[in-house]
């Protein structure tokens, strides 16, 4: 049957062609199915990281009442329900914030800094405002900053990524689907007269479709082996790398347990897409023509 298979779908440049094709669109799917899944773990991530952060600034002029506001506010933060966690910035923190800007002069004892606190705020869009509210009482010259509203519009980018890297996937593979389908009737034509004496000896058409469908398949494979391949010789050469660069922050780009399983998924829904592709093909081909 091998040979029958070969002999039905030319092995030589149109195969090679199709299997190049194949391969190219496999590839650029796999990275933009990485891209969408990093790009939305990303988002997600952003998200559950710095909503629930938020940083009061004290700055009233007096050094001595800009403590004693600080003092205030922090006793009655830590007090409050919504607030899992307060914490006075030591000056050397801050020094260490403002030195890239200032220098040595960041260490000047004498170098006015406002008092900074660092709240980790319980879930729930209701604590900012408690929040807000409670400052209001104890320190009304406070401002607080929403670490999730600073971040909010690279969140909102990196999801608009996500989309656009799921529509490009889903390009590739209507694209991919146009391939095989072009492939299988391109096949279907040369060996038009060939196929008329399979049906004369008895072949029906879902054995002539099974044909094609395995030869299809067979290319399917090869190509996904070699956008498998270099996927992988891409990840290793730019993913490892960058989540180094990144550091401690590189988990909000990575592509997690599920979604590396996704892609190892791909390869194998790849070569069965292009299977069905041709099979029905085929199928609709012949009860049309033949």
């Amino acid at each position: 049957m091998s040979a029958a298979t070969a002999r039905l779908l030319d092995p030589a440049r149109a195969g090679r062609a199709m299997v190049g094709v194949l391969a190219i669109m496999l590839f650029l799917t796999l990275l933009a199915v990485a891209a969408g899944i990093g790009a939305g773990r990303g988002a997600a991530a952003l998200g559950a990281r710095l909503s629930e952060r938020a940083t009061v600034q004290l700055t009233d002029a007096a050094p001595a009442a800009r403590a004693a506001a600080a003092a205030r506010a922090l006793a009655a933060l830590r007090s409050s329900p919504t607030v899992t966690r307060a914490r006075a910035v030591p000056r050397g923190e801050l020094a260490e914030l403002v030195a890239p800007w200032l220098g040595s002069a960041a260490d000047d004892p004498d170098l006015p800094m406002p008092e900074l606190i660092d709240l980790e705020l319980a879930p729930g869009d209701e604590a900012l405002a408690t929040v807000r509210s409670v400052l209001r009482r104890v320190a009304p010259g406070a401002v607080i900053d929403s670490h999730g509203a600073a971040v909010a519009p690279l969140a909102r980018l990196l999801r608009i990524a996500s989309a656009l890297a799921a529509a490009i996937a889903a390009l590739m593979v209507a694209a991919s689907a146009a391939v095989v389908v072009l492939a299988a009737r391109a096949g279907l034509e040369a060996h038009r007269a060939t196929i008329a004496v399979m049906h004369g000896l008895g072949a029906t058409d879902m054995q002539v479709a099974g044909l094609f469908q395995r030869r299809v398949a067979r290319d399917a494979a090869s190509a996904a082996l070699v956008a498998t391949a270099a996927a992988a010789m891409t990840a290793a050469l730019l993913v490892r790398p960058l989540a180094a660069d990144i550091g401690a922050n590189g988990d909000t780009v990575a592509l997690g347990a599920q979604g590396w399983g996704v892609l190892a998924a791909m390869p194998f829904l790849f070569v069965g897409f292009a299977a069905l592709v041709a099979r029905r093909t085929v199928t609709r081909a012949l009860a049309r023509t033949l």
